[in-house]
């Protein structure tokens, strides 16, 4: 690590965001031997569920427990990891990055990886706030097991209402489609749902019902109460991307079947944004993305940006040497060359 002229550390790589991805790409920029500073605003989109699900040899682990493992891993191989909230970012015209956070302090970077995530927008019922990631659900891949067999209700507040219903039935026999304000279905997706036993309730969704520390049912306005044990939302995927905004990287909106669903940053299959010296990961540019998922392509990001690293410092270390009058060319091959026969008389082969 070295400081720049305003006495700004410089890091190899800035990690925004203290996530899966995040702390999967620290781990193997710092294996590699990069400096690497992770920033991390302590805000995990998961906090809210009890366990993590579908991740290989970690299969139910507490999303807090996960990510406090990861921390220790990074650190354990240089990685430096800090509290905080990136608030902006720069180019600066001798290439590289600087990263300004909350409170003023301001570091350099060669490369940025951002793995901010996404926000959840919930549908404005009460009790659907409260309740999510326990038994306020959107995803079956995370907690379908959970509640199978359990009577499930799914709120269509958004237009993958008809399929969550098709896809939740998966799980158990017992599910129930409120209507709420959605529009009205057509007459294939009401013969779909009656084939698969999903009964339809029209009317608006006052509230969720709950019972001490647990869902009971979903009240209509109408006053009615119908028994309910978990309800499944459809949240919007907002990417938190003001960071990345800064930089001149937009947003970009997400449909699925022709109906927006929230929006993410584009990027090509190794996570590099269309701005050189940037990478993002995770859900920030991939909302559908489960938590192995997120963390494979922080690995994925990672090997790429050090790749890219490598072909600068080789481009660096040529230009050097070509220099006119260049100290390497004559003092470094010296030293070099010192070097070899130095190991050679211990028993190394001399290469010639």
């Amino acid at each position: 690590m070295s400081e720049s002229s305003d006495r700004e550390q410089r890091y190899d790589v800035v990690v925004v965001g203290g996530g899966a991805a995040g702390l999967s790409g620290a781990l193997a920029l710092s294996r590699a031997r990069r400096s690497v500073l992770v920033v991390d605003a302590c805000g995990p989109r998961n906090a809210p569920a009890s366990h993590a699900h579908n991740y290989l040899g970690r299969e139910g682990v507490p999303p807090l427990e996960l990510l406090a493992t990861g921390r220790a891993e990074a650190a354990g191989y240089g990685a430096e990891i800090v509290e905080g909230e990136v608030v902006a970012a720069e180019r600066l015209p001798g290439g590289g990055f600087r990263v300004v956070r909350e409170d003023g302090s301001a570091v350099e970077a060669r490369r940025l990886l951002v793995t901010t995530g996404l926000v959840d927008e919930l549908p404005p019922v009460p009790g659907v706030a409260e309740r999510w990631g326990r038994d306020v659900l959107h995803c079956p891949y995370c907690h379908g097991w959970e509640v199978r067999n359990r009577p499930v209700g799914i709120l269509a507040a958004g237009p993958m209402a008809v399929r969550q219903a098709l896809l939740w039935r998966q799980w158990t026999d017992d599910v129930v489609l409120f209507r709420h304000t959605a529009p009205d279905f057509t007459d294939e997706e009401y013969e779909q749902l009656a084939a698969r036993s999903v009964a339809v309730v029209d009317g608006e969704v006052a509230a969720l019902e709950v019972a001490g520390d647990r869902l009971t049912g979903i009240r209509l306005a109408s006053g009615t109460v119908i028994s309910r044990e978990a309800v499944v939302v459809q949240p919007r995927f907002t990417a938190r991307s003001g960071v990345l905004e800064g930089l001149g990287l937009a947003p970009t909106e997400m449909e699925v079947a022709g109906q927006a669903l929230g929006s993410y940053i584009a990027a090509d299959p190794t996570g590099a944004t269309e701005l050189p010296g940037v990478w993002v990961a995770g859900n920030v540019t991939n909302p559908m993305e489960q938590v192995i998922g997120s963390a494979a392509a922080g690995l994925k990001a990672a090997s790429v940006i050090n790749m890219d690293l490598v072909t600068e410092d080789t481009r660096r270390a040529v230009e050097a040497r070509r220099a006119p009058f260049s100290v390497f060319s004559a003092e470094a091959e010296r030293q070099v060359a010192e070097r070899v026969l130095g190991d050679s008389r211990h028993g190394l082969t001399e290469t010639r």
